[in-house]
């Protein structure tokens, strides 16, 4: 695997030298701050290109940008309103522009409204660590009693809509307002910031929108961009809705292994792949991260490697952000898995049979608590879950070639 690491450009609380240090092989960034359906300009590429180029005291740092993530779709290109076509002209000029600026791997995703959702970004574990949780009944609080969706009391159980509705009686202002803020929280730099009548708005322009529309009209976006980058010569990866399961009333389409088979035989093209996410996929109890990995691993080209522990193993519930090596999904057949695709690829002559791997997320420990930085994107406990899925992978390899050997 590519060891990589996610920075948020210059505002990010790790430092070029942080992930330097960390070991880290190559860096996955974006423009966070160029409004979503805008392009991506040569100049703000080589920008971004230049800024991870040089450690602190301007030593070369020896790091390339090189996955993307993400180049955002737009919301107009999800419901086809407005500027839509405008927007996958601007989403493929982009990609132009990433190409000639030397970057092939683009990580994108396609769930409405909320790139993913949690609703508690520093979640006490039992020994001081924080972490990020989604709680499916103060999620069911905020949407019936904070943003008074329409029609959302149904899509809970009546178990469910009793204790949230308790929960909501016993909070204070405060407490609502950090949930809510916490739902619709952004990235930093972003350009957009939602707003509770921002959400609103957004799902009014939801409203014709049905799992087969959306399915649709993703199809319609891949059947634009997927040829392009087939020709290009790049590698689109599309990453899982997280959690992965229906929430606001609205379609999610990339949650199961069946919905990546589907969009990947939309446009049968090898261009056209796959972000294997553990830690969102993992969500669900129903999903084989091995298995997938095993079937689907001839168009993975991007993993995030992060682990979860579920509170149910209902299709919709709560989890939190465990560490690399103690949740839920089997990170040590998970890795093994992924070395045997490499090892297809390698011996099928494939030029990217090394597969671009981060992290995923991290639990605050040590000094990562009080720094301040974007909650699940901790320095040392990001250090620490590359520290076990490195000893993981190397004690795999030295045990694969002793086998060799004998």
């Amino acid at each position: 695997m590519r060891h990589t690491w996610r920075w948020f450009g210059p505002q990010d609380r790790v430092s070029i030298d942080d992930m330097l240090q960390a070991g880290v092989q190559g860096v996955v960034t974006a423009l966070h701050h160029v409004p979503t359906g805008a392009v991506w300009t040569p100049e703000e590429i080589t920008g971004r290109q230049r800024q991870l180029a040089a450690m602190t005291d301007g030593a070369p740092s020896g790091l390339a940008w090189e996955v993307v993530e993400s180049l955002p779709v737009s919301e107009a290109i999800k419901t086809q309103t407005g500027d839509w076509r405008d927007h996958v002209a601007s989403w493929i000029a982009s990609m132009r522009n990433l190409h000639a600026a030397g970057i092939r791997v683009i990580c994108y995703n396609f769930m409405p409204v909320l790139d993913w959702t949690r609703t508690d970004l520093a979640w006490r574990r039992p020994n001081g660590a924080r972490c990020m949780r989604f709680d499916y009944t103060d999620f069911a609080a905020f949407d019936i009693h904070i943003l008074q969706r329409p029609g959302a009391e149904e899509d809970f159980p009546e178990a469910v809509r009793d204790e949230a509705a308790r929960r909501f009686a016993a909070m204070d202002d405060p407490t609502r307002q950090a949930l809510a803020g916490n739902v619709v929280f952004g990235l930093p730099g972003a350009a957009e910031h939602f707003t509770l009548p921002d959400v609103r708005a957004l799902l009014d322009s939801y409203r014709p929108v049905t799992d087969a529309v959306l399915r649709g009209h993703f199809h319609d976006f891949l059947e634009q961009v997927a040829p392009v980058a087939q020709d290009l010569g790049m590698r689109l990866c599309c990453h899982p809705d997280d959690p992965p399961f229906p929430l606001l009333g609205l379609p999610r389409i990339m949650s199961t292994e069946a919905d990546y088979a589907e969009r990947m035989a939309a446009v049968d093209l090898p261009a056209n792949g796959i972000t294997l996410c553990s830690g969102s996929l993992g969500a669900r109890p129903d999903n084989d991260l091995p298995g997938m990995m095993d079937r689907l691993g001839e168009r993975v080209h991007f993993l995030h490697l992060r682990n979860v522990r579920r509170d149910t193993d209902a299709i919709a519930g709560s989890f939190f952000e465990d560490e690399h090596l103690a949740g839920q999904t089997d990170m040590v057949a998970l890795i093994a898995a992924i070395l045997r695709e490499e090892n297809r690829r390698r011996a099928a002559g494939r030029e990217d049979w090394t597969i671009p791997m981060r992290p995923d997320h991290g639990q605050d420990i040590l000094d990562d608590i009080g720094r301040g930085g974007q909650p699940g994107y901790p320095a040392i406990g990001r250090l620490k879950g590359l520290a076990e899925l490195r000893g993981v992978e190397t004690a795999l390899s030295h045990s694969a070639m002793q086998g060799v050997r004998s």
